[in-house]
């Protein structure tokens, strides 16, 4: 430690990373999973395209967006007299989205979490206020299908499908280093009962992404201890072995949340 011409000690002024400030708001979120409609993954058998929301991410290669949409889902553990509403600096927005990583400046990170922010409200997933002159900015959720319906919690008002991320995905850094492809794929695994088979050549019509981001996908989660991989065989006899291989996936067992009664309607 420096000292000043005083002879006091100087003190240096802390560093705060993107990682330390998802795990405080998660913290003050008081909460231990983030719900998720299963919709925003994929939409229900019978629908036409069955791919939902996330593939606008995947095709634009919008891996700042994703991470961006989640972490702002996350934030939200009650609903407010605004709605299901988080309001925070920019700069803080910034960290939380590592915007302050890839630009140059305080105000550049500003701008850039604002334009993440605008990606995410032009998809309809969210609200933006700011007012005139304010650093703040409020974000309000909007359901999660992009239709820009209001929010409401999974499983309080309906009985809509939906997945949950356990906060120690983020707590534990994943978020940063599982990438677009993986993210997409963890989020697609979490969405399907355990023990779930990907065939590459079926996701573009199922999710809306190519085989090659499905294969790099599961690998990078495989290798993460995301998820766990098994082998399975099914029959073919007109084959040379009489058999195919292929591979059935479910969350890694620390990331797959206990069971939760369904909550009571009147909760809301």
């Amino acid at each position: 430690m420096n000292n000043t011409r005083s002879g006091q000690p100087k003190v240096e002024k802390p560093v705060v990373t993107g990682e330390a400030t998802r795990t405080a708001l998660l913290k003050r979120a008081i909460r231990s999973t983030v719900p998720l409609r299963r919709v925003f993954v994929q939409r229900p058998p019978g629908e036409d395209p069955r791919h939902g929301p996330l593939k606008e991410f995947v095709a634009n290669g919008d891996e700042r967006g994703a991470r961006a949409y989640l972490i702002t889902v996350a934030a939200n553990s009650q609903v407010n007299e605004d709605g299901w509403t988080t309001e925070l600096d920019s700069l803080v927005w910034a960290r939380l989205f590592d915007a302050h990583l890839y630009t140059a400046g305080e105000q550049g990170a500003r701008t850039t979490a604002w334009r993440i922010l605008n990606r995410l409200a032009d998809r309809d997933l969210v609200k933006l206020t700011r007012a005139r002159g304010s650093r703040k900015i409020s974000v309000t959720l909007l359901r999660e299908d992009g239709s820009g319906n209001d929010y409401t919690r999974p499983g309080i008002a309906d009985k809509d499908a939906y997945l949950r991320l356990p906060v120690t995905f983020w707590t534990k850094g994943y978020d940063a280093k599982v990438g677009l492809p993986g993210l997409a794929m963890l989020l697609a695994v979490a969405a399907e009962k355990p023990w779930h088979a990907f065939p590459a050549e079926r996701m573009d019509e199922w999710y809306g992404w190519s085989a090659d981001t499905t294969l790099r996908g599961l690998k990078k989660l495989v290798a993460l201890d995301l998820v766990e991989r098994r082998e399975v065989f099914k029959e073919a006899p007109l084959t040379p072995t009489g058999s195919t291989k292929f591979y059935q996936y479910r969350l890694a067992r620390w990331m797959r949340p206990k069971a939760q009664p369904r909550p009571e309607a009147s909760a809301a």
